[in-house]
């Protein structure tokens, strides 16, 4: 787990999935209408993943990481906002 990582599950957010468009849009829409916060975050740089559990291929976002974010969640008014 990353540092950033660690500082938003202490926030209170929790880890979906990584998306670019147009799923990324349409998933942030979907767990705001069900009553989700939504933060989406941009990849974590290379040298943090390479001690990572999660480092394994990734090629493809090696290509144009800015167009990847990691979706995550929590329960609107759940903990503080301390980002």
């Amino acid at each position: 787990m990353t540092k950033r990582e660690e500082e938003l599950t202490a926030a209170g957010w929790e880890k979906r999935f990584l998306a670019d468009e147009p799923r990324l849009s349409e998933m942030k829409e979907t767990y705001e209408s069900i009553g989700f916060d939504v933060l989406l975050e941009p990849l974590p740089e290379k040298e943090e993943l390479a001690h990572c559990s999660e480092s394994g291929c990734t090629a493809c976002m090696d290509l144009d990481p800015e167009k990847y974010r990691t979706i995550y969640t929590r329960a609107r008014g759940e903990v503080p906002d301390l980002l």
